[in-house]
């Protein structure tokens, strides 16, 4: 039953309506629209820009829990996309004049130019503590700079829009055809770099692939070749790499999986060295016999802590995932090598005998801490054990 609504406040422009029909009233900022997707928050402090344009996004509206979003502008640099997916973020405060010597624009314009809505002056702590609680809603937002909001309808629209659960996001933001990739890590000073003397050759399959996973790729010597999410086994392979990689991405594992999974399938069976991240892993996962389960809010933010299970190691990681691995359905042979510290989901596996692994986890670290780097290192050290 819809719950009593809050009167609009007389500087309101913008509303974010929840599907069971809460309001959450603002100010209006970015782009004048509407929206619905997912709702969920995310934790971090730090790296706003490579959130909004991080593909895994796709189809979700993000609440920051951090209330200084925006203050250090944005510029053309840090994105993890050409073309930003989510759909639309919640602030608890106004996005001040930016201060940084990076800055190139405003957030709100930047929001604007990407035709992505935001809302701002929402108490995210309620809003958070409500997600947490309830789970992940559908939910609709609206920037109408005059006010005209019709709540019914915003209702309504999040009542009917289906969810994340059984939805293929990674065709939606797949690359359309394949290309090669030479960027390496950007350096104070210098900005990005390019692989002179590649040393090994990598396939990517883009479910939703981030830049900056690419970027540590190639900067640990390795030409990337990149192909799209409905590449074939056969097509992958006819490339030669030295080793295949598994992107992260949006949506359902098991909705994509119907395709990508009987091609990660024939790539193990192929022996040629394997790493997964995030949705990569729930589909490696998946093709080993394993299931996945819709998580209720999932992990996002930049200050997860994970245990490396083979090490001893604790590590901070950066996360974004609304699904997660069932480990109890993981058959013989595949074993877990990383857990959560924080409700001890699974964080990662590997195969008994084989050169693959996967982790749920970003150790891209953008935005998000680098504790996790040694990952690129150990699929480069897999790669070179085969090669000899």
């Amino acid at each position: 039953m819809t719950e009593q609504r809050p009167p609009r406040p007389p500087s309101a422009t913008a509303a974010l309506v929840l599907a069971d029909g809460s309001v959450f009233w603002g100010r209006g900022l970015g782009a004048a629209a509407r929206t619905v997707g997912e709702l969920c928050f995310n934790t971090s402090m730090t790296g706003y820009q490579e959130i909004m344009t991080d593909p895994s996004y796709a189809a979700q509206i993000i609440a920051f829990t951090f209330p200084h979003i925006g203050n250090v502008g944005t510029n053309p640099e840090d994105i993890e996309a050409a073309t930003p997916v989510a759909r639309g973020c919640v602030l608890a405060r106004d996005v001040t004049q930016p201060s940084n010597w990076r800055t190139a624009l405003h957030y709100s314009e930047w929001l604007r130019r990407n035709g992505l809505p935001g809302i701002a002056g929402v108490d995210t702590r309620r809003l958070t503590r409500r997600v947490r609680e309830t789970g992940a809603p559908n939910a609709v937002l609206v920037h109408a700079p005059d006010g005209a909001i019709d709540l019914d309808a915003a209702e309504a629209e999040a009542r009917a829009w289906p969810g994340l659960e059984g939805m293929d996001l990674a065709k939606e933001v797949t690359a359309r055809q394949t290309y090669r990739w030479d960027e390496t890590l950007w350096r104070i000073g210098k900005g990005y770099g390019r692989l002179q003397e590649p040393k090994r050759h990598v396939v990517a399959i883009d479910y939703g692939a981030k830049r900056t996973i690419l970027r540590n790729l190639a900067a640990l010597g390795c030409r990337v070749t990149v192909v799209p999410a409905t590449a074939t086994a056969d097509a992958v392979l006819r490339h030669e790499p030295d080793g295949v990689f598994l992107s992260n991405g949006p949506g359902d594992p098991a909705a994509t999986g119907r395709y990508a999974v009987p091609e990660i399938r024939k790539l193990v069976q192929s022996g040629v060295p394997i790493f997964g991240i995030c949705l990569g892993h729930q589909m490696l996962a998946i093709a080993l016999g394993g299931r996945t389960v819709k998580m209720h809010h999932g992990h996002r933010g930049a200050n997860h802590p994970v245990k490396d299970l083979e090490t001893g190691k604790v590590e901070i990681t950066s996360q974004n995932h609304g699904f997660v691995v069932d480990p109890a359905s993981l058959p013989a042979g595949v074993r877990v090598t990383h857990l959560s510290l924080f409700d001890e989901t699974n964080e990662g596996l590997a195969v008994d005998g084989k050169p693959v692994f996967s982790v749920q986890y970003h150790p891209e670290a953008s935005p998000g801490p680098q504790d996790s780097h040694y990952l690129f290192q150990r699929f480069v050290d897999l790669i070179d054990g085969r090669r000899g």
